[in-house]
């Protein structure tokens, strides 16, 4: 697995939705749920996945109507690096929202 140079926003909210399913993601419903773009999501995925992070297939449900899905989970070492850049990340936005404003 490689770390991952840079770590944006984005980045932490694809990692929080596939974070906290137990299941498989697809692309569009992780575009759903972060409220990010296809441009930023689909590229960041790919990244992820060649990073080790993410492994994806193609959706086996045969009996389901439309195109196939990509279905993306986070490997066992992208969920302990995931939680890891979750906490800090999270840890950063407390000390934000607490540090008292600056006179001007």
């Amino acid at each position: 697995m490689e770390p991952l140079g840079r770590i944006g926003k984005t980045t932490v909210d694809v990692l929080r939705v596939l974070l906290a399913s137990g299941e498989p993601r697809w692309g569009l419903e992780v575009i759903k749920l972060t409220g990010r773009p296809s441009g930023s999501v689909y590229p960041l995925l790919d990244r992820l996945e060649r990073a080790g992070w993410v492994h994806s297939e193609w959706e086996q449900d045969n009996d389901r109507r439309g195109p196939r899905r990509r279905m993306y989970t986070l490997t066992a070492g992208g969920a302990a690096e995931a939680r890891r850049v979750l906490a800090r990340a999270d840890s950063t936005a407390a000390r934000a929202t607490t540090r008292p404003a600056t006179a001007s």
